[in-house]
């Protein structure tokens, strides 16, 4: 368990260590994971495996925080045992007083271990709008404490409209990320796309966390909302 620099969490905790599955690609086909580029970078092991000792720290955790688990790896990946994702959740139900943030490329795999715990926030990764509407046809059928969508990297316009957020298929979305794209490949998307976001979601009353890469091409402070919970130390804080 790592203290994290990424703003919208405490702490990160990889159980799964190697070389994530998915080689995430942006329009011009270059790929822009920065976990795959540091393991290639310090020739760590790329093996891909069970890492259960992550989790050790938990138990010195006293004060409720928010706990990002798999910043490194596609943990839904259907290569990996199921029995993984299995212990992942059953810690989650071991430590109520946290918050365990899940977040994926692939939304079609999450039926496999719905309903989720209440102390799990569940994400999907959306960066253009074919990636949005499968975002929205798995999510509609999936039970957890929030489910989000991660709009990072924003990779083309993606046009929201409240109508979206009202109707039965998206019912439940509760937090938006935005953000642009960091490392070698950097792309910062236009501000339209993210003012038109950002009114769709003000509509439909859900709040918005903006990444701090945005400052360097949005004019406007970020926004760095956070979805209301049932745990008001946390959501207070």
């Amino acid at each position: 368990m790592t203290k994290s620099k990424i703003e919208w969490t405490d702490y990160t905790i990889n159980s799964v260590k190697g070389k994530c599955p998915v080689d995430c690609k942006d329009k011009q086909g270059k790929s822009y994971c920065y976990a795959r580029r540091m393991y290639d970078r310090f020739k760590m092991n790329p093996e891909i495996r069970w890492y259960p000792p992550a989790f050790d720290l938990l138990d010195n955790l006293k004060k409720p925080s928010r706990i990002f688990v798999g910043s490194t790896m596609e943990l839904f990946h259907p290569s990996l045992p199921e029995n993984w994702m299995e212990y992942n959740l059953a810690t989650a139900k071991k430590y109520p007083q946290h918050t365990f943030i899940f977040l994926t490329k692939l939304p079609e795999n999450l039926i496999k271990f719905n309903p989720y715990p209440k102390n799990v926030w569940l994400g999907v990764s959306v960066t253009n709008q074919i990636q949005y509407e499968n975002a929205l046809k798995y999510l509609k059928n999936i039970e957890a404490g929030v489910k989000f969508l991660s709009f990072e990297p924003l990779l083309e316009h993606i046009p929201l409209h409240f109508a979206d957020y009202i109707s039965e298929d998206v019912q439940g979305i509760s937090w938006i990320i935005l953000g642009g794209q960091s490392g070698n490949h950097k792309f910062f998307p236009p501000k339209t796309w993210i003012q038109d976001i950002e009114n769709a979601a003000d509509n439909a009353h859900i709040p918005v966390f903006e990444k701090n890469n945005l400052r360097k091409i949005w004019d406007k402070l970020p926004r760095q909302e956070m979805p209301k919970e049932e745990n008001d130390e946390l959501s207070l804080r």
